[in-house]
């Protein structure tokens, strides 16, 4: 139990303001889009994605130590963090 409550824990704080909260958010104010199908789309995705990452990363580790799997999530997150200032900056 205390395993599931810190991936949920982790994972919700993950999620909240990202973009994909934002589109999602988006789309819930398109009059012609139902909440439900927006809500429905919106799980059915992130059920997936999630699937996606826990099948992927259950055999990546067989392949590539957690160590250079997290140096490498480490650089792609710094990487999109300097191009997202940048890009503010840009503007």
């Amino acid at each position: 139990m205390k395993a599931y409550i810190i991936i949920f824990l982790i994972t919700f704080l993950a999620e909240m303001g990202d973009k994909t909260q934002m589109s999602t958010l988006l789309f819930a104010t398109k009059n012609e889009t139902s909440r439900w199908a927006v809500l429905t789309a919106a799980s059915s995705a992130l059920v997936l994605a999630t699937f996606l990452a826990v099948i992927v990363g259950s055999e990546l580790d067989r392949f590539v130590s957690v160590k250079t799997i997290q140096t490498v999530s480490g650089i792609g997150f710094i990487l999109i963090g300097v191009y997202t200032l940048w890009m503010v900056k840009q503007s």
